[in-house]
């Protein structure tokens, strides 16, 4: 039996913020693009590898959810401390090379960690943090 990861949600707080993080400088294909209401809903993934997707949503639209948990979720987003995400990449120091250049939001820059792995740390346009191991 394979199972496999198909999606991955991350809220987004501006979707062209977003867009121009995950498309432009990260590189990643857009899949989806949908809007609703006022709302957009954007689907991206790497470039080849159709199986595995990032769906960025707008936060906290359950209409459930008080204007207190809105502001108390918005906060923890902003925070970096409400959603995350591990990649990988074949070419770490390449990769967050290039981000820097876009103006993406450093948080760690490349360094071998003592728990046996290389990574940096980003966050993205909403706070997400995205750190990112280099791979093999």
């Amino acid at each position: 039996m394979k199972i496999s990861i198909h999606y991955a949600f991350l809220p987004h707080t501006d979707a062209d913020a977003a867009l121009g993080f995950y498309r432009d400088a990260l590189g990643f294909e857009v899949r989806n693009d949908v809007g609703y209401d006022g709302l957009r809903w954007l689907t991206v993934g790497p470039a080849g590898q159709p199986e595995t997707s990032i769906v960025l949503h707008p936060p906290a639209t359950d209409p459930g959810i008080t204007d207190t948990e809105r502001q108390t979720i918005l906060e923890l987003i902003a925070k970096g401390s409400y959603g995350a995400l591990t990649l990988a990449s074949d070419d770490l120091d390449g990769l967050f090379e290039r981000l820097v250049e876009t103006g993406a939001d450093v948080v760690q820059e490349p360094m071998d960690q003592p728990y046996g792995v290389r990574d940096c740390a980003f966050r993205d346009p909403a706070g997400n943090l995205l750190r990112i191991n280099q791979a093999g």
